[in-house]
């Protein structure tokens, strides 16, 4: 098991009753700091450049403004067989929880420029695809905007 890197991370002690971990492994920020030096999605980031951090930070955003882009999107053509049409909202449903934990994630290394870049991304997104800035006409009172329901908080 310890060719595995990730099933060792934590080692219980059962007679002991309590949790260990590894020597080598650090904890990471509890609280939010401003820096270049961080790992923003995965363990081994090279985040000490200013550029990867850039590159990082560029990441976050389009991943969040990917997430509003598939919260408001109409891919499917009307008249669609009723299964591919569901097999097809289940996929970039899918897509989208996948892209918005990713986001998360990144948030999660507490690091101010990270946390910036996903609302920023967020926002944007929402700006071009959800908001009223650059629709050509106004939806019909009960016309469905996307394929897919809202996020919820």
């Amino acid at each position: 098991m310890s060719g595995i890197p990730f099933l060792n991370l934590l080692s219980i002690d059962s007679t002991k009753e309590t949790i260990s971990k590894p020597k080598n492994m650090e904890m990471g920020h509890l609280t939010l700091f401003w820096g270049k030096n961080t790992e923003d999605i995965f363990p081994g980031w090279s985040g000490g450049s200013f550029c990867s951090y850039f590159f990082g930070l560029i990441w976050v955003f389009l991943l969040s403004f990917m997430v509003e882009r598939l919260s408001h999107t109409k891919f499917i053509k009307q008249g669609t067989n009723h299964v591919v049409a569901g097999l097809l909202q289940t996929l970039m449903y899918a897509t989208r929880v996948a892209l918005a934990y990713l986001v998360m994630l990144a948030v999660m290394s507490f690091n101010v420029g990270v946390l910036l870049a996903s609302v920023g991304g967020y926002a944007v997104g929402f700006l071009v695809y959800g908001s009223r800035a650059f629709r050509k006409a106004d939806f019909i009172q009960y016309e469905e905007s996307s394929d897919i329901p809202p996020l919820n908080c």
